[in-house]
């Protein structure tokens, strides 16, 4: 019977970073990942500030810097009645030397995580290996059952498992988890469009006729993300491709004469866009992190900022208890408790702008009520530095920053990531670890 430490399911960069992470404070871990490889057309290709100091941490920095990668410092948006683009966060104001956000396609990431994670003799990656069902005794998780691309079958079983398989993950078909949605009034459309000389550099938002669009700069092309209302995918196709290619060019006119490089709708995928969490991220051997304890929305782009802080607190919290022997229910509950109240805040932030910001625009109205608010808005974010500041920090580091194991870190500098830490948002982290700590005692 094959057996292992830990089980991680799932080797996106959250599953990759808990292994590496593991494996290198001596835990036997087990990643099984259903793919034959990275080699996928992700969406998500941020590797935020948090993950570049803990790469750094990590000994990884020089490695991650020769990868092939675009540098996004600037958030813009075109508005006012010009609609001339305002800046609304800019990481340059953050300290260095990470102020900024790195475009790197997730597979080279992914790779990086698993060369390193191969050189520690407790870590196994097996690929095109998916989990089928989990092997449960007396209420307990005790590994899973898989199944390989030549359809042989097999068990593995483990002390704890861990689901890093994002929002179609297994356990969150176990309904004593209690998975809880919230509305989204959007979907989302992705396509790319060619980058020329002479473009806005950074992240640009744009608005059209009831939708919404976000280019990303990566070199040489544009990544477009036009956000559609909820459910109203087959309608917009049926109306023609043209009318929409039409409508995006009003919206981007810079963009003008390139629109041709979409042949079809072919080119354009859909992403149902969806918002959720579990209300338990655990059961006796079982712990859910990033997208399989929380859906994010593509607001604010931080969805795999979040995995990978996920990860880096289970391996703190569990990398114990895990050599141990013994892992408990206060074990794997204490991670989301720790992580628990960044993800709320989060949601709770992206359901604003869903409400405030993305609705009405959505819905052919102004944003915030009235274009006057929204003139206004404008005028503020473009006078005021301060305004600036605050998402620049949000869009690093989240609401919580989280180190690793000290056991894993490889740069021979520890504090790194402390340096790299915003005052205000290392002070709040300081303040609820010790408000924790009192709560414990």
């Amino acid at each position: 019977m094959e057996r292992t430490t830990c089980c991680v399911v799932g080797g996106g960069p959250a599953g990759m970073v808990l292994a590496l992470l593991l494996a290198r404070a001596g835990v036997a871990v087990t990643v099984l990942e259903k793919h034959a490889d990275f080699l996928r057309d992700f969406r998500g290709d941020t590797v935020h500030p948090s993950t570049l100091a803990l790469l750094d941490d990590l000994g990884l920095a020089e490695r991650f810097a020769r990868l092939p990668q675009r540098r996004v410092r600037t958030v813009q948006l075109p508005v006012g009645a010009g609609r001339s683009a305002v800046t609304v966060a800019d990481l340059a104001v953050l300290r260095g030397p990470y102020d900024y956000v790195a475009m790197v396609p997730q597979w080279d990431l992914l790779d990086l995580l698993a060369d390193e994670a191969r050189r520690e003799p407790g870590f196994e990656l097996r690929m095109n290996t998916e989990a089928t069902s989990f092997l449960t005794e007396s209420g307990r998780v005790c590994g899973v059952r898989y199944r390989t691309a030549d359809g042989r079958t097999g068990e593995l079983r483990a002390l704890l498992t861990v689901a890093c398989d994002g929002r179609g993950s297994l356990a969150r078909l176990r309904p004593e988890l209690g998975l809880r949605g919230f509305p989204c009034p959007m979907d989302a459309w992705w396509f790319r469009l060619p980058r020329f000389e002479g473009d806005p550099r950074g992240l640009f938002g744009g608005a059209g006729d009831r939708f919404l669009t976000a280019m990303i700069d990566r070199g040489d092309y544009w990544q477009c993300a036009a956000l559609i209302p909820k459910g109203t995918d087959a309608e917009r196709r049926a109306v023609g491709l043209p009318r929409f290619l039409a409508d995006f060019t009003a919206a981007v006119p810079w963009i003008a004469g390139r629109t041709g490089a979409l042949d079809s709708w072919d080119d354009v995928k859909l992403l149902d866009v969806r918002l959720d969490r579990l209300r338990r991220w655990h059961r006796p051997g079982l712990l859910c992190i990033g997208d399989a304890a929380h859906a994010m929305s593509p607001v604010f782009g931080i969805g795999i900022n979040l995995a990978v802080q996920d990860a880096v607190a289970a391996a703190r919290i569990l990398a114990g208890p895990l050599l141990r022997g013994r892992v408990s229910l206060r074990d794997v509950r204490g991670v989301q408790r720790r992580r628990g109240f960044t993800t709320v805040a989060t949601q709770a932030l992206q359901r604003t702008a869903h409400a405030r910001f993305i609705a009405p625009v959505l819905r052919g109205r102004p944003p915030l009520g009235s274009a006057k608010r929204a003139r206004r808005a404008a005028r503020l974010i473009a006078g005021m530095p301060w305004t600036r500041r605050l998402p620049a920090y949000f869009l690093a580091y989240g609401a919580l920053r989280e180190r690793p194991p000290r056991e894993a870190v490889r740069s021979g500098r520890p504090a790194a990531a402390a340096r790299s830490t915003p005052r205000l948002l290392g002070g709040i982290d300081d303040l609820r670890g010790q408000l924790l700590h009192w709560r414990r005692g």
